[in-house]
């Protein structure tokens, strides 16, 4: 089954680096996502949120996780042997994202293993960061993902 895969667990290799995605962020974007899913009032009101920390209209932290997850989708784990992810270490919101913002993902391979109880699947620890057009990270992220091995076999 795995041998369908263009990647397989094989081909994350501790260090590699790679950057990809291209996402400008609108202020509708912005409001309709806030709008259905955290309708706080710097996210969906753009005269409160000058009131604000931000002095502005900003992305909620979920969204740009969830424009982050398209992109990583989008560059290889929808061509990948991907079983899912087991969670997240940690998840950090560094730097507000603002109507206008360009948003890419920089993914670096942490670790990898095999699985201690599932010795045809491998983990595979990365760090995820979400840069802006100025190159300022705006979020970064770390998790296992689990991948079958090429031959499916322990």
């Amino acid at each position: 089954m795995s041998s369908t895969f263009k990647y397989c667990w094989e081909d994350f290799i501790v260090g590699q680096v790679r950057e990809f995605g291209a996402r400008v962020v609108s202020e509708d974007d912005i409001m309709a996502f806030a709008k259905e899913y955290d309708p706080q009032s710097f996210h969906v009101d753009k005269e409160a949120a000058k009131q604000t920390i931000f002095k502005g209209l900003v992305a909620s932290g979920w969204q740009t996780c969830a424009l982050m997850m398209r992109m990583i989708c989008d560059d290889y784990l929808l061509d990948s042997s991907s079983q899912g992810s087991p969670g997240l270490d940690f998840v950090k919101w560094n730097k507000p994202v603002k109507p206008g913002d360009c948003l890419r993902v920089r993914s670096t391979i942490v670790e990898t293993r095999i699985m201690n109880s599932k010795p045809h699947l491998g983990l595979v620890k990365m760090f995820w960061e979400c840069l802006n057009q100025n190159n300022e990270v705006a979020t970064s992220m770390q998790g296992w993902v689990i991948f079958s091995k090429r031959d499916g076999k322990a």
